[in-house]
């Protein structure tokens, strides 16, 4: 049996996810990676991280928004690659144009990447992209009890509406972004296999010290935020979603590479559970370094929302992966440590 390490190609590879997703590739140590970055400071500081592991290099890919983005990195690299995972995304809401700066580079990012993967890649075996659950939920219905969406319901929004504003042009990017991936899977007669990841709101440690900085990434911020609030601060109840913690997210874009006829063609929606602003405020409570000097609000008045929102059947994702997902308690625990750890405060 062959013992030789399988090479994976990671875009994005300096994300908050993609981090974790190296880090479980380089554990199991059945795998290389290979990851995009968009420059030698973001290379030596994630090399450094990871010890100069020797199964971890790097390619620069300044902008991957343009359509021939990864060209030069597949032309150089694509004959070992065994798999790619697409992590790298857009995501900006200081835009002026919705259509220009959010939706197009999204489509073509996908795109780019996907038809490199195609052209270049001639033993690729899975290519696993990262897309949202933006891409699955009608945002107007989030609320909504009689309102039903699995692993097979698309984002309504038609694109008139996406350019409304920036949220909803957000949603509908992610949506064309992986309707792209599956759309060019069966044009360009792809002979690798193919899975969607679909994460709700991601929370959860960076996946090291040196990245938690005064103001984290857009789901870790809300966590962030409450835990230097002062007993004064009102909680905002109009906050709600669904929540998945980082490392079962980097364990989905894993587990298709080790068994990739299983998850052909499958949409990964990623979500554990209901919460609101006032359960993450309630977990917090429960850690003796915040009691009494954060926000209170209105203690378990949100151990219900599940109720109170639309309904969320991923029993398919879960059969799938056979692991359980993380708890609200662990997750926001776990991210609240390591922000009070890296602040001295333990």
């Amino acid at each position: 049996m062959s013992t030789e390490k399988q090479t994976v190609f990671l875009s994005g590879a300096s994300g908050f996810i993609a981090q974790h997703i190296i880090k479980q590739l380089l554990d199991s140590g059945k795998f290389k990676v290979i990851g995009s970055v968009r420059s030698e400071d973001k290379a030596n500081s994630l090399a450094k991280n990871f010890n100069k592991n020797p199964n971890l290099s790097f390619v620069y890919v300044k902008d991957i928004a343009e359509e021939t983005a990864f060209d030069e990195a597949f032309k150089e690299h694509g004959s070992k690659l065994d798999f790619v995972i697409h992590s790298a995304s857009p995501f900006t809401f200081d835009i002026t144009d919705i259509n220009k700066d959010l939706i197009i580079p999204a489509k073509v990012g996908s795109a780019g990447i996907f038809k490199a993967s195609v052209k270049y890649a001639s033993n690729l075996k899975h290519f696993v992209v990262t897309s949202s659950y933006a891409a699955i939920n009608d945002l107007l219905r989030e609320t909504d009890n009689t309102y039903h969406l699995n692993e097979n319901t698309w984002n309504p929004m038609p694109f008139d509406e996406a350019l409304a504003n920036p949220i909803f042009g957000y949603c509908y990017s992610k949506k064309v972004a992986e309707q792209t991936v599956w759309k060019l899977a069966e044009e360009l007669n792809a002979k690798f296999n193919v899975t969607a990841v679909n994460p709700v709101f991601v929370f959860g440690p960076q996946c090291f010290d040196s990245s938690v900085t005064k103001v984290l990434n857009t789901s870790c911020e809300i966590v962030n935020k409450f835990a230097h609030s002062t007993p004064e601060t009102e909680v905002d109840e109009s906050i709600k979603g669904s929540y998945i913690d980082v490392r079962d997210i980097a364990r989905a874009h894993v587990e298709p590479l080790l068994d990739s006829d299983k998850f052909n063609g499958k949409r990964l929606l990623m979500d554990g559970g209901r919460f609101g602003n006032q359960a993450i405020v309630d977990v917090l409570n429960t850690i003796p370094q915040l009691k009494g000097k954060i926000a209170v609000g209105t203690p378990h008045k949100e151990d219900d929302i599940e109720n109170q929102m639309a309904v969320i059947d991923n029993n398919a994702t879960k059969k799938l992966l056979n692991f359980e997902f993380m708890n609200l308690e662990q997750t926001v625990k776990d991210t609240a440590l390591q922000i009070l750890k890296v602040e001295g405060k333990l």
